[in-house]
């Protein structure tokens, strides 16, 4: 059984997000029933991938769900048709 996931335990996320190693203020917390819920968006899979790591591991009593999408951040490699 994890640990009561209420405002206090949100903020703290938040706060770690904002500050030290992460340092990504576009990441979004979110309360679902009793898991944490990040958000947002990131500019590459192992930068997503360190986020919810170094998450987990402040935080190992917590469910966290990582929906943090990817950003393209170069030009499509190829042209998109539309029909």
């Amino acid at each position: 059984m994890g640990t009561q996931v209420d405002e206090y335990l949100e903020a703290e996320v938040q706060q770690l997000l904002t500050d030290g190693r992460i340092a990504e203020l576009g990441i979004t917390v979110q309360r679902r029933e009793n898991v944490l819920v990040l958000g947002g968006e990131v500019e590459s899979v192992q930068r997503r991938d360190e986020i919810c790591r170094q998450i987990t591991t402040h935080f190992p009593e917590v469910e966290i769900a990582c929906d943090i999408g990817i950003t393209r951040a170069q030009a499509p490699s190829e042209v998109e048709e539309i029909s």
